[in-house]
């Protein structure tokens, strides 16, 4: 008697697996420009690097934000996403600020590039190993501290020659540093529901922003600079709000996607 073959249906859940290279392909994208923006850096291409690191952070968005639209977070992309950063918004902007304005003081300058790589690699760890109940960040994200130093050199692409100049570098390095590193509430945007439909002048807005950043490049340094300065300013205010907790219809987070999800250009 021959025993009937029994057919296995792919699951709902076997299905879903297979979207999970979706967000991985971004963190890929994410590793490659901080690769080429390092190779970039070491051949005084400082301007490309720059960019490719800013390119790095909007790759870093688009895979935290689709990970969690598709629902497909995961442990491996977590970890894989936070090992990506550590790359595109560690090494390659630390790299970046030594070749650019940290070589005229070399044991000084090597020492401030690798304080940041490492207050950004304690960033990610101290993110990934607490929970994130509030909506608020605990010190600035890495792909803020990155983007800062991209904006910077794009401001000049030009080595720094000038002496007087190099003290400025070497504070503004430090500072991203300890920022990283800190205890300051930055804001981190959990609460923006991209879902919802928005009123038809928000659009409006979004293309003033991007009009403006076309006349100018330094638009996005001032966000970025007004994004930096806001904990600091609002320690030294007293203006510091209690944490607020995340709506329980939220759902769990996408773990270090979520950081570069919310940073802006993180």
């Amino acid at each position: 008697m021959r025993v009937p073959r029994i057919r296995r249906h792919r699951s709902a859940g076997t299905i879903r697996r297979g979207f999970y290279v979706i967000p991985s392909l971004f963190t890929v994208a994410n590793m490659f420009c901080g690769f080429l923006a390092i190779v970039a850096a070491t051949r005084g291409q400082f301007e490309r690097a720059s960019i490719l690191i800013l390119i790095a952070i909007f790759a870093d968005v688009l895979d935290g934000r689709i990970a969690r639209l598709t629902g497909t977070t995961s442990a491996f992309g977590q970890a894989y996403d936070s090992l990506a950063d550590v790359v595109s918004f560690g090494a390659a902007p630390a790299l970046l600020a030594f070749q650019w304005g940290l070589w005229e003081v070399p044991r000084v300058g090597m020492a401030i590039a690798f304080l940041f790589l490492v207050a950004g690699s304690i960033r990610l760890a101290r993110f990934n190993t607490t929970t994130h109940e509030s909506l608020d960040f605990v010190g600035l994200p890495i792909p803020a501290g990155a983007g800062a130093i991209a904006m910077l050199v794009l401001s000049s692409p030009s080595p720094v020659v000038h002496p007087a100049f190099v003290p400025v570098v070497v504070a503004f390095v430090l500072g991203l540093s300890l920022l990283m590193v800190s205890n300051l509430p930055y804001r981190s945007f959990k609460s923006l529901n991209l879902r919802r439909q928005w009123p038809a002048p928000t659009l409006f807005f979004v293309a003033l922003v991007f009009s403006l950043v076309t006349l100018t490049p330094h638009v996005l340094s001032v966000l970025a600079a007004i994004y930096i300065l806001s904990a600091p300013f609002a320690v030294l205010t007293g203006r510091v709000r209690r944490p607020r907790e995340a709506p329980s219809e939220s759902g769990p987070g996408g773990g270090p996607e979520e950081e570069a999800d919310e940073a802006p250009g993180s």
